[in-house]
């Protein structure tokens, strides 16, 4: 195991404890919140950038990578819908949209295409990092909460923007590689009819 997919490990095992923190009402518990939430975000950064750096890109690397950020941010999301600091429509699209990418990516790989986080879905991430961070604080500072609210709208937008780009660019691909397939396919016959003569072009060279 590679230290980049270690990395990725180590955000997927910092859920658990991030719930935890979020739902254990006690002093101070906000600034442990976001530490531990800005620490596994940071993973994140530093696991694409080892990988890149190291030449140790891997297929298991940009599969697991995504899940372990939607792991991360629909665990902070549904544990700050249970604390009522945010509206539950607004996190039902944003983890639907990691679903529904999951589920993209597993029909993508069995057709032998893999995606790379596109540049809006890296966006997404970063506001998503933003506004819980900002959300967690809103209790201690107040005055936050229209920019944690800004924010949150921000990644509504571009999930459901980084999702289409998903689809799009999926069909696209699926689409473009049935095409060229059904240009290679045989002609098929009806029962009984003759298939033309085929010419003999080796001859016509001399």
């Amino acid at each position: 195991m590679n230290l980049p997919i270690s990395l990725t490990l180590l955000r997927i095992f910092f859920v658990p404890l991030l719930v935890v923190l979020l739902l254990t009402r006690e002093r101070n518990m906000d600034l442990w919140v976001v530490a531990v939430f800005l620490l596994a975000a940071i993973t994140d950064l530093l696991d694409g950038y080892v990988a890149r750096k190291r030449g140790q890109v891997t297929t298991l690397g940009i599969l697991l990578d995504p899940i372990a950020d939607k792991l991360l941010i629909s665990a902070a999301l549904v544990s700050l819908v249970e604390l009522h600091m945010v509206a539950a429509w607004m996190v039902v699209i944003i983890v639907g949209r990691e679903f529904a990418v999951t589920g993209l990516r597993g029909i993508a790989m069995a057709q032998g295409i893999t995606f790379a986080a596109s540049e809006l879905g890296k966006t997404k991430m970063l506001f998503q990092v933003l506004a819980v961070t900002v959300i967690v604080l809103e209790r201690r500072y107040p005055a936050m909460r229209p920019l944690g609210e800004v924010l949150l709208w921000m990644v509504v937008v571009f999930a459901v923007a980084s999702a289409a780009q998903y689809f799009w660019n999926f069909w696209r691909r699926v689409d473009g590689g049935v095409t060229r397939r059904s240009a290679r396919a045989p002609v098929v016959f009806e029962a009984g009819e003759k298939p033309p003569k085929e010419k003999n072009v080796a001859a016509h060279r001399s």
